[in-house]
């Protein structure tokens, strides 16, 4: 294990660090028995990271939170400024003010847009296995939910695009759900591929709801392509969310975006977030979105290689102790695509092994839709030694089940 366990002893940043959560309220710690039914667990979950934030954030947040009055605040022009600059820089993305306004979160403005732009009974495509709130939204506003699945090819994935068409010729969905960069699988799709989603969107007149609350996350040498971005059609069909909250580890502070291009469809819909106040930042989510932008990326820059490097350690501890288990390298993330479909247990069975007897936490993959049966999703923003040490309780457990 000790050549596995580099430690990240020459960074500005202690990543290695490992930081105690319990009692925060966190939902990564303090759920695990609602969640899992016991609370003695490794929790390598829900996809937040078990890092600290770039100090530059908590500093702002310091500072405006050292002014003792609280009262109501209206977002400064050097907030939309920072998250313009950072889509260009970043992602060579050329965002117009008009055409951004903010969300409490990319799942609320999914939500947001499918109860704008559908009513009761439409079709809803997404494309599984896939992030399960996708599915959940859809069916809990009681919308027909149509899956495109995702075709597997060796170690990666694959859209079905003749059975996209098919699907937008025979179900007329008003909406489909892209996931780019794709969560679980964390696949960053190429500009071919989007190119030809919104070729298809636009000739069927459907929707195109984009999250790309990963796109910051692209490892590997992979970058992230905004579906936007990709052609005229794209920019004619989408509603793109993204956000700092993945990239900087504050999903708690509800500090999402949103990019509309068309006026057509960017009008009514900004008018209604407007209306019903749904498009209004809490100052918390402002500062701590102009901090991140303006002043996180060189913490960012030494994430990324860290989160590689433990990657890397997942793959080569399944290679050589795990041999039912295969870890599928993700183009962009935080999050490892687990097949234990080669230890040849039934979905109980799994969820039984990391549970009740490697005392770990992962998301189970059959909640990610069809595609996910065999799967788990291992997050592995952790400290490497955590990361490793709960590995090798699922080397022990295996061992223990199999006599």
């Amino acid at each position: 294990m000790h050549n596995l366990l580099q430690l990240n002893e020459m960074g500005k940043y202690n990543f290695d660090k490992i930081v105690d959560r319990r009692g925060t309220d966190s939902i990564m710690t303090d759920c695990l028995t609602k969640v899992f039914g016991r609370d003695d667990l490794c929790p390598l979950w829900i996809a937040d990271m078990n890092f600290e934030v770039c100090p530059a954030i908590s500093k702002a947040l310091e500072k405006r939170g050292s002014h003792h009055i609280y009262g109501y605040s209206s977002a400064p022009e050097s907030y939309w400024n920072s998250i313009i600059d950072w889509a260009k820089h970043r992602h060579n993305w050329t965002i117009d003010r008009e055409e951004l306004t903010y969300v409490n979160g990319v799942v609320r403005g999914y939500a947001y847009a499918l109860n704008f732009f559908t009513q009761k009974g439409d079709t809803i495509v997404i494309q599984q296995p896939v992030y399960h709130p996708f599915r959940n939204v859809a069916i809990g506003n009681h919308r027909h939910v149509v899956s495109n699945d995702l075709i597997k090819k060796g170690d990666s994935y694959e859209m079905d695009l003749e059975g996209l068409e098919r699907i937008f010729i025979t179900e007329n969905p008003k909406l489909m759900v892209l996931c780019n960069p794709h969560n679980p699988i964390g696949i960053c799709w190429d500009k071919e591929t989007l190119v030809k989603v919104a070729d298809l969107a636009d000739k069927y007149n459907v929707i195109v709801v984009s999250d790309e609350i990963h796109g910051d996350l692209a490892i590997f040498g992979h970058k992230h392509t905004p579906f936007a971005t990709v052609s005229e059609n794209a920019a004619k069909v989408s509603v793109s969310f993204a956000a700092p909250s993945k990239t900087f580890n504050i999903p708690g502070l509800s500090s999402s975006w949103c990019v509309v291009k068309n006026p057509e469809l960017r009008k009514p819909f900004f008018d209604w977030l407007q209306v019903n106040e749904f498009s209004v930042p809490t100052w918390v989510a402002t500062v701590a979105t102009e901090a991140a932008y303006t002043q996180g990326e060189e913490w960012l820059d030494e994430l990324i290689p860290y989160i590689e490097d433990n990657i890397k350690a997942v793959e080569k501890y399944c290679e050589e102790n795990l041999p039912g288990v295969h870890a599928v390298r993700p183009q962009a993330s935080f999050l490892v695509w687990l097949d234990c479909t080669g230890l040849g247990l039934k979905h109980d069975e799994l969820i039984d092994l990391f549970v009740n007897h490697a005392h770990l936490a992962l998301n189970d993959g059959e909640m990610f839709g069809k595609g996910g049966e065999g799967h788990m999703r291992l997050n592995v923003a952790n400290s490497r030694k955590m990361l490793l040490d709960s590995l090798a309780q699922l080397k022990d457990a295996i061992n223990s089940i199999k006599g």
